[in-house]
């Protein structure tokens, strides 16, 4: 993980957030990609490179694809 100013880019919330908004956000800046708290966004983010992002978000499709 690396530290990225995210603050006051435009975040986007998950697709699998709940009706009363317990989730996560994501934004993206100069190749990095952050990852905070939709209920407090005063807390840091956690940034990561977009090739950090795509692994993990590979694993999580993978992993789903074998509980399926």
């Amino acid at each position: 993980m690396y530290s990225a100013d995210l603050h006051g880019k435009s975040w986007r919330k998950s697709s699998y957030s709940a009706a009363c908004g317990d989730c996560v956000e994501v934004g993206e800046l100069d190749g990095f990609i952050g990852v905070r708290d939709s209920k407090d966004i005063s807390q840091p983010s956690l940034s990561f490179t977009s090739a950090q992002w795509q692994a993990f978000v590979g694993g999580i499709k993978r992993n789903g694809q074998r509980r399926a």
